[in-house]
């Protein structure tokens, strides 16, 4: 009896103990935690900055000043969503997590139908139809392109979009990525006009108005949306349950 009470004894006494010395290490964890900078202020003065900087864009360009304001406005939005395309494309498979995938698709849905509903507007009224310069051959250039530039934003953490935006927040990698993204740029463009000659017009350009009409191609591109949507969605809540 005597050797059961000491062994609780010491059992509680060194529980207490570890416990004491946790509370201890999250105490001083917590005291050596700085306490967050006021930023109202900069950021106050940033917003005016910008503001000025807008009218003094328009005097020289209102196209420019519309850039300028625009910009400024998505990459707001940018970082307070967390909003990535990489990220959605990307998560599922690191982290199981679809939500941004969802919202990704989500996204292409309505903007399905508002380019849709511009496009069949001029065409109905026999304008020529805007952004037609876009529909460009497809091709197996397009699949590899797509996945080295796919790698490439994995890698690097981020899109064009996304390393703008983290520039914006100081992390270092983005910086190196945006020096070779615009080195790559450059290099691409300089010699696009050989890439567009010998390959890329190789490949047949498709509009899918012409091949299922407008009313068919609608209902194929949302219906595609609607099963991957379908199945991030499920992906996303198997995962979940492995995690628990």
């Amino acid at each position: 009896m005597g050797d059961e009470k000491n062994t609780t004894n010491t059992s509680v006494s060194g529980t207490t103990a570890s416990g004491s010395i946790s509370g201890i290490r999250r105490s001083s964890r917590t005291a050596s935690r700085k306490p967050k900078k006021d930023q109202i202020l900069p950021g106050l003065g940033i917003l005016v900055l910008i503001v000025i900087s807008g009218f003094a864009l328009s005097f020289i360009s209102k196209t420019l000043a519309f850039f300028w304001i625009t910009g400024n406005v998505f990459g707001f939005v940018l970082q307070k969503t967390r909003f990535c395309f990489t990220a959605s494309m990307r998560d599922p498979y690191l982290t199981g997590g679809t939500n941004l995938t969802k919202s990704v698709l989500a996204a292409l849905a309505i903007t399905t139908l508002g380019f849709t509903a511009i496009k069949y507007g001029a065409f109905i009224n026999g304008m020529p139809i805007p952004g037609q310069g876009f529909v460009v051959p497809v091709s197996l250039a397009t699949v590899l392109g797509g996945l080295i530039f796919g790698i490439g934003m994995v890698i690097a953490g981020g899109c064009a979009s996304g390393t703008l935006m983290r520039v914006g927040e100081g992390f270092a990698m983005q910086i190196l990525s945006l020096v070779f993204f615009v080195a790559g740029s450059l290099w691409a463009a300089h010699d696009y006009g050989w890439w567009q000659l010998n390959v890329i017009m190789k490949g047949k350009a498709v509009f899918l108005p012409d091949v299922f009409g407008w009313f068919g191609a609608v209902t194929i591109q949302l219906l595609i949306i609607a099963f991957l949507w379908i199945a991030a969605d499920k992906w996303g809540k198997r995962k979940a349950e492995q995690s628990h």
